[in-house]
């Protein structure tokens, strides 16, 4: 019998006044057209998944950010629906309001545009998982442990 795996995950939603900051996906071939994650990608082998979040927000958007100044908003386990252990993912979620540099896309093929967005005014074409934690951040307190695309799932439980 095999072993059960899941694919890990870090998200960043940089916080302003102005909202949260979205990307405009292109050219991936995942959720492409979708406004997601100012910055987001897989737990590389070895590394944390604020580590993660780190390299990803250098990457994506050419900023730094220290490993204490990610603030978790949720974490998520997600299915496709199928139950099949091939498209379980665990994500985390994280904001943060402190960065050194100015955000803007490092990676032109892969993102149309940067916006920020309020949070009672988010665009209504981003992936379902992404939408469901900045749901969370907007209308509860503390951090969540939340799920997504299971059957006879409690959402929030």
């Amino acid at each position: 019998m095999s072993r059960f795996s899941v694919i890990p995950a870090s998200y960043v939603f940089l916080r302003s006044d102005e909202g949260v900051l979205l990307q405009l996906r292109q050219n991936t071939g995942y959720m492409d057209g979708m406004w997601s994650a100012g910055a987001a990608g897989h737990v590389e082998p070895g590394e944390t998944a604020t580590r993660a979040a780190a390299r990803e927000v250098a990457e994506e958007l050419g900023i730094a950010i220290a490993q204490d100044d990610f603030d978790p908003i949720c974490v998520l386990q997600r299915t496709d629906g199928t139950d099949d252990p091939i498209e379980q993912r665990v994500e985390w979620f994280f904001t943060c309001t402190a960065w050194t540099g100015e955000p803007t896309i490092q990676e032109p093929e892969k993102c149309a545009e940067l916006r920020w967005f309020a949070l009672d005014a988010l665009p209504s074409n981003m992936p379902p998982h992404e939408r469901h934690a900045l749901d969370w951040l907007r209308e509860h307190d503390g951090i969540g442990i939340l799920s997504l695309g299971f059957a006879n799932e409690v959402v929030g439980a």
